[in-house]
């Protein structure tokens, strides 16, 4: 079986590990049953993690109960950079292997939901784990106005680094400024005339994280300076996302272009579309 499946972008400011909208960078997955293991791949990390410990095949084994298949991994979502591309990799997987619910390993694999359910659904989603009701996940409106400023630089950041500079407890006040900011948040991304600026202000992750890369801030705020209607992390970094008008999606990726040329920092700048169907198989 052939699954393929969009990058994601998680959080979105103020919507930690809650919110994510898919992406149209896409990663396909083929297995095929053989008489022992292999596995090939291509496109971004072609070649790193060609063997048993894959992530992909890690979890297809898990799902078939042996290593008696053949895999081959075609990706072009960038390695971390907080694109989704291990929660990508495991759903991905885990369909082509026929998995009964691919949401449950992908969340698995990520700690959370999000990411796995922008992949599998397209769009934007809200998704959670929670004790008593389990796994969850939501489609959002979304409207088809916008559009995805990503800059994705060279330099790879972890997401267990991102993570451990987060503290153990936040302000009561900062948690109601993101309460307020994702509500507005989400009014915004339904319809694009709603949006308001301080929509996409987070309290709970960025502020401790931007430490960890210096072009962080000075890049935020560039984005919005070229016409971003906001700017974020996307999920725990590295990249940078400013959410656009397709009017402006141009001038803010040049103006991108040029922070990043002006600073030294090595990177891309993609103009996306939210990718609206999620998985695909054939």
């Amino acid at each position: 079986m052939i699954a393929r499946v969009p990058a994601s972008s998680a959080n979105l400011g103020p919507g930690f590990d809650t919110l994510a909208v898919a992406l149209a960078l896409y990663l396909e997955v083929s297995i095929e049953l053989a008489d022992s293991f292999s596995i090939t791949s291509e496109g971004c990390g072609a070649g790193l993690f060609d063997d048993e410990r894959n992530l992909g095949a890690t979890v297809a084994a898990s799902v078939l109960g042996h290593t008696n298949f053949t895999m081959h991994v075609n990706s072009e979502i960038p390695l971390s950079r907080g694109l989704g591309s291990s929660s990508a990799l495991a759903v991905a997987a885990a369909v082509a292997a026929g998995a009964a619910d691919p949401l449950a390993i992908g969340t698995k694999v990520d700690g959370h939901a999000e990411n796995a359910a922008a992949s599998l659904l397209g769009g934007l989603v809200t998704a959670s784990v929670h004790e008593r009701d389990g796994i969850v996940a939501r489609a959002l409106a979304l409207d088809d106005e916008w559009r995805f400023v990503v800059v994705v630089p060279d330099e790879e950041l972890a997401t267990s680094d991102a993570r451990r500079v987060l503290p153990a407890q936040v302000p009561f006040a900062d948690a109601v400024r993101n309460l307020n900011a994702m509500g507005l948040l989400l009014s915004g991304l339904a319809n694009h005339n709603d949006f308001v600026a301080s929509a996409m202000d987070d309290y709970l992750h960025q502020p401790y994280r931007m430490s960890l890369l210096p072009f962080a801030k000075p890049l935020l705020d560039r984005l919005l300076e070229c016409g971003a209607s906001g700017s974020c992390w996307s999920g725990a970094g590295s990249s940078m996302l400013g959410l656009v008008t397709s009017d402006l999606a141009n001038d803010v990726a040049q103006g991108a272009s040029s922070f990043l040329n002006d600073q030294g920092v090595a990177g891309t700048v993609l103009v996306l579309e939210a990718d609206r169907t999620g998985l695909v198989t054939s």
